[in-house]
């Protein structure tokens, strides 16, 4: 419909919220609505598009059975809970390859990866008339030949009666924040392990995948082929055709090319099938101006390691770094192993994720005193001695006071809950960032530039009364020193020397040599950052962030009843990170606000490849007054290219980090900018730093 693009102009979603919109309507089998919808992926499979429009529910659920495969389940868990599946219906969520009992009189909504086994095991099931109606879903299109086969066993054995619809549904991503992606980890491998390039013992990390010299052709284009539809599947969610930019002479440069053929094969063949109004991209059908496309800008991971290595100072980059967080869970291990969700509904991680972790503890000191006082007025009124209490209350002298308990309960103990989850995580962060100097090693980062071969040896061998740089910490340390050094700034024999530190530390050097390697080949460009200074802001003693610090330690103290917290408080230094820009901010600066943006910056991203999926091939883009030719706007002039973009998309080919993320987070929110960051895998630093000692060990 029309208005449906211009509702989007208006009232933009983030990527989280369209996907949990169209995984609703998926869960709804997909069920036509009232007239204000908002435009779902899912079309038949084989075809481009239905036109279904989603809503909300109206009217009781129908009860069903989800069946899952490893894949959308992972989709699924990072944005839905059991309580949204029972809301929509599902009474039972299964495994597809489980032992499942038949349930003739129920529905089946089937939401899993396109893959022959999976095809094969619904032929199964279909043939034993598991359920009243089969709803089939696949998380990325159906190849032809799959499809074909399904058909002719459905054909084979009459159970076409029971399939009710077959869908590809394009949601093969996992996003876990509103403005975060991830692509879904590549299905295992069905060739024979002999004919593997890396090491198919565990999954392997496009990163390692695109450099590694073990890596045959056939897999890199396997993984530039999977990298392009999972990236796909997020544009089609989003609904819009972005303008595409890329760096030449990479892996993010054929990904962008091969991406930009399947989006225009996808707008073609709307148009021959079915019409413009109802394709992938039909929210474009009312005809988006140039200036109102977002951008989809695809970069390569080289373009800055050190972001993927450094200590960050923020909430949700400590979580990364210091514990393990998978598809929004994380998992502290001490005292003891308890796991905790970080959904959508989480308010504190919702508003706190990208502040610095002093601001975090003001802000947590602040919530308990407010839950501490909504507890109170409710005990007041009620006369009450605790707000567990309530049921005590006499019904006759205190209804009033009993329907306003009643109502205001569920709301504090949910409240409570979600405090005391970030009271447990901010209490394991506090014991890593002690133990580990995170503070120190903080804020030698974030003045790196100033750091001299003697000042990192000293920061790597002096004594520590409190905490002690592990060895891993110690190589981040180096390889940020290194990497943000200008070529040759560093002396073979100082490179010997702190080679030499590493190992004494008992520090796995594979990552550095690799790294040098890397460096001397390629002459890799240094990651500066422009903008601000690069000086941390270190707060003063009496600084109102210092004081909620200190009361912070004094509440867990308080609340453990142990002592040594407030000591662990007080000897964490009250950190600000800088105000600059980080390089994937910086060329995302350049292409989408090129006013602002330096000259280095526009030089650097002038040169990248323009392409525009609804541009004709072979006649000029007409954007902008640029010329462009069939390679899709590599010809004509780099100022020509230069556009402003109020929306965008940033994907990272190798993998994605929070302290890239909430540096770009913070860029958007304060130029008013709407922007998705992703990449083919979520990385922690310590993962990183793995995959690097893995190349260094298969390229020595």
């Amino acid at each position: 419909m029309p208005h449906t693009a211009l509702k989007h102009a208006t009232a933009p979603t983030t990527l989280q919220q369209a996907q949990t919109a169209a995984l609703l309507a998926l869960l709804n089998l997909n069920a036509p609505s009232d007239p204000s919808p908002v435009q779902r992926p899912g079309t038949p499979s084989g075809k481009t598009s239905t036109g279904l429009k989603v809503s909300a529910v109206t009217g009781p659920p129908v009860w069903k059975v989800l069946v899952l495969d490893q894949q959308t389940k992972d989709v699924l868990a990072t944005v839905l809970r059991v309580q949204d599946l029972r809301d929509v219906g599902v009474t039972l969520h299964v495994q597809l390859h489980s032992l499942r009992p038949p349930l003739p009189d129920v529905p089946a909504v089937y939401f899993v990866a396109p893959t022959l086994d999976n095809v094969r095991r619904i032929a199964e099931d279909l043939d034993k008339c598991l359920y009243e109606s089969f709803h089939l879903n696949f998380v990325g299109p159906l190849p032809r030949a799959l499809l074909e086969e399904l058909a002719a066993s459905v054909a084979s054995a009459g159970t076409g009666d029971l399939v009710e619809q077959v869908l590809d549904q394009y949601l093969s991503f996992i996003a876990p924040s509103p403005s975060l992606f991830s692509l879904l980890s590549p299905l295992p491998p069905t060739t024979p392990s002999s004919q593997a390039g890396p090491s198919q013992s565990q999954p392997v990390t496009s990163y390692t995948l695109l450099n590694s010299p073990s890596s045959t052709e056939q897999q890199i284009e396997e993984e530039i082929e999977r990298v392009s539809n999972g990236l796909f599947s997020a544009v089609v969610t989003m609904g819009h055709v972005p303008i595409i930019r890329a760096p030449k002479g990479n892996a993010a440069e054929m990904i962008a090319k091969k991406l930009d053929i399947k989006i225009r094969d996808a707008i073609l063949s709307a148009s021959r099938i079915h019409g413009a109004t109802s394709s992938l991209f039909a929210q474009d059908a009312s005809g988006l101006s140039n200036l109102q496309r977002p951008l989809l800008l695809i970069l390569d991971r080289n373009v800055d390691l050190v972001s993927m290595i450094s200590h960050g100072w923020t909430y949700q980059a400590l979580v990364s770094d210091c514990l393990e967080i998978k598809l929004n869970r994380v998992v502290v291990t001490h005292p003891q192993k308890r796991s905790y969700d970080l959904d959508s509904k989480d308010f504190f991680w919702a508003k706190n994720a990208p502040n610095p972790f002093p601001q975090v503890a003001e802000e947590i000191d602040t919530e308990l005193n407010k839950y501490k006082q909504d507890a109170a007025e409710i005990t007041r009124s009620t006369g009450v001695s605790d707000v567990n209490d309530i049921s005590q209350i006499d019904v006759s002298s205190n209804a009033a006071h009993l329907k306003t308990a009643i109502t205001q309960l569920p709301e504090l103990t949910a409240r409570k809950a979600v405090l005391d989850t970030h009271m447990n995580i901010a209490t394991a962060l506090l014991e890593q960032i002690k133990k580990r100097a995170l503070d120190e090693l903080f804020s030698t980062e974030e003045a790196i530039n100033k750091q001299t071969v003697a000042s990192v040896l000293e920061m790597l061998r002096s004594p520590r009364p409190s905490g002690t740089l592990t060895p891993e910490d110690k190589l981040r340390l180096v390889l940020v020193f290194y990497l943000s050094s200008p070529d040759n700034a560093i002396s073979k024999d100082d490179i010997v020397e702190l080679e030499k530190e590493l190992k004494n530390a008992g520090a796995n050097t594979e990552s550095f040599e690799y790294v040098r390697r890397t460096r001397e080949i390629s002459r890799m460009t240094v990651a500066t950052a422009v903008g601000g200074t690069s000086t941390p802001v270190l707060g003063a003693g009496q600084g109102e962030l210092f004081r909620g610090f200190t009361a912070f330690g004094n509440r867990l103290t308080d609340r453990l009843k142990e002592g040594g917290l407030d000591n662990l408080i007080s000897g964490v230094k009250n950190f600000l990170p800088s105000n600059k820009l980080l390089p994937v901010t910086r060329i995302t600066e350049a292409i989408m606000d090129s006013s602002a943006a330096s000259n280095q910056s526009l030089q650097e991203t002038d040169d990248y490849i323009f392409l525009d999926p609804r541009a004709s091939r072979h006649t000029g883009l007409g954007l902008a007054g640029g010329p462009s030719g069939p390679g899709g706007g590599a010809s004509g002039t780099g100022r020509a290219k230069r556009m402003a973009f109020a929306e965008g998309m940033v994907f990272v080919v190798g993998g994605a980090g929070y302290v890239e993320y909430g540096n770009l987070e913070e860029w958007a929110a304060k130029t008013g900018k709407r922007v998705t960051y992703g990449g083919t895998e979520i990385i922690d630093p310590g993962a990183f730093v793995s995959i690097l000692q893995d190349l260094g060990r298969s390229t020595a």
